[in-house]
């Protein structure tokens, strides 16, 4: 696995956040593209959408599976990484940097103190791999 970012922000569902003032980049972490593996399609959320906290917004299929990506927070999707419907192995080769999925313009910032930190998560990880 590639290293946790320590600038990230990380939910038990193994998505990632990168939160730049009320707008937060999310994706899958390296352990979950990992579990999935190779990804041949990504159905991304559509701009505009409102979502809340634990909405299911994308999937990603694999070869073995599809699986949901659920909103680790409120708010609006402003972005979307339109590079990932032609190429989801983005999300394989990069899915700190050019695998991100979606841009969300935050509605509720107190959500972010659910996050866990890089080093929070790690331990997590520990104890699913235990």
């Amino acid at each position: 696995m590639a290293d946790t970012p320590a600038h990230l922000k990380y939910t038990p569902d193994h998505e990632w956040l990168e939160i730049d003032d009320s707008i937060a980049t999310i994706g899958v972490s390296d352990y979950a593209q990992e579990v999935l593996g190779d990804l041949v399609f990504v159905e991304l959320p559509e701009i505009g959408n409102k979502i809340s906290l634990g909405d299911d917004f994308a999937v990603v299929e694999s070869v073995k599976a599809a699986s949901e990506v659920y909103t680790p927070v409120s708010g609006e999707v402003i972005e979307i990484n339109a590079d990932l419907s032609d190429n989801p192995q983005l999300i394989n080769e990069k899915p700190y940097s050019d695998g991100w999925i979606a841009r969300i313009k935050l509605s509720d910032l107190s959500e972010l103190k659910e996050m866990m930190t890089a080093e929070e998560y790690e331990e997590y990880l520990n104890t699913l791999e235990a």
